[in-house]
């Protein structure tokens, strides 16, 4: 069997997403055969999504068939070369943004990292929110960045994830007032000075509104994508519409809606009530296009896991059960984005 009859084979191996086969749609790098082994690089650049896991396994289900022993790897070209790269070593960096505080972005933000995390992924977290860090409380991070004798930062690591907040560089009381130009020079410095090693995932925990911090990140860091996190009430989506506008602006793609403290369920009467209304979230995906990546109840186990730094998305339960869905959604919808591209 040679180069072209693995191609063939791999034309029976279809992208759940996209509606083609692998062949057609350019994702298969290059295809090494010797004797009776295969070596097959796939443009898959999601790693742990459940979507590309599931064509990797097809992949080898169709050569296994066809009496090959398979070597599979994962890789997408760069536009730039390494060294015009801002985070050459990170994959995919996911920022989390809301319309305006008060709706539990950070709370999304420290679940999402941490399930990817659960999953398998190499993650950072980056606590972007310069006026209002909470992540380290949210994880319960004792450990400090250290500083290296080229003085750079080596971020804490928890849960598997590694850290870098501001919330590590002031004192817990202190206010942070800052104006502008300096936020951006933090914010510039904290990405290139940070050794954050190699990551499938970067998630960056932007703070709410659409000013300077903000357009710093969306100017700064290479966006894969972005979630905007809101709740059902009518005010929290108005304000969502703004992040979607400032991304549109800056043509970063959104990988979609969640919509969090999505209704309470009693646990005497076991009644569900929607204290901020209903389906704003579904709503606001519809009318924009968007993918809707799920909704989070209003839970007191997840304010509890906050305080207490443990994520709640890696306990038991019907919570829990939503972080791991808006988890897969979003790296399934991270990985549309790249194969799309790449095709």
């Amino acid at each position: 069997m040679n180069e072209a009859d693995v191609r063939d084979c791999l034309r029976e191996v279809s992208d759940p997403d996209l509606g083609d086969d692998i062949v057609s749609l350019g994702l298969v790098n290059a295809v090494e055969v010797d004797g009776d082994s295969v070596r097959v690089s796939l443009a898959l650049g999601a790693p742990y999504a459940p979507h590309e896991t599931k064509i990797a396994n097809r992949v080898r289900d169709v050569l296994g068939e066809a009496g090959l022993s398979v070597d599979l790897s994962a890789a997408v070209s760069e536009d730039l070369d390494r060294d015009e790269q801002v985070l050459p070593d990170v994959k995919n960096v996911i920022a989390v943004a809301s319309g305006k505080g008060g709706v539990g972005k950070s709370t999304i933000a420290v679940n999402l990292a941490a399930g990817l995390s659960d999953l398998g992924a190499r993650v950072g977290l980056f606590d972007a929110d310069v006026y209002g860090p909470n992540v380290p409380r949210m994880v319960a991070a004792e450990d400090v960045p250290q500083a290296t004798e080229e003085e750079t930062i080596v971020p804490p690591e928890k849960y598997g994830i590694r850290l870098m907040s501001m919330a590590f560089l002031v004192g817990e009381d202190d206010p942070v007032i800052w104006r502008g130009p300096m936020v951006h020079k933090l914010l510039t410095q904290l990405v290139e000075d940070v050794e954050w090693g190699s990551l499938d995932y970067l998630v960056v925990d932007l703070p709410p509104g659409t000013g300077d911090t903000q357009l710093t990140v969306l100017q700064t860091l290479p966006l894969t994508g972005a979630v905007v996190v809101t709740t059902p009430q009518e005010v929290a989506v108005d304000d969502a519409r703004k992040g979607l506008r400032m991304f549109g602006k800056h043509d970063t793609d959104v990988l979609g809606i969640v919509e969090n403290m999505a209704g309470f369920r009693c646990p005497d009467c076991g009644s569900k009530h929607d204290i901020f209304g209903t389906g704003g979230g579904q709503a606001l995906a519809d009318e924009n296009d968007l993918p809707y990546l799920g909704g989070i109840p209003l839970d007191p186990a997840i304010r509890t896991g906050g305080d207490g730094g443990e994520p709640a998305v890696l306990g038991e339960g019907d919570t829990a059960d939503a972080f791991r869905v808006l988890t897969e959604n979003v790296a399934n919808n991270l990985g549309i984005v790249n194969r799309r591209r790449l095709g």
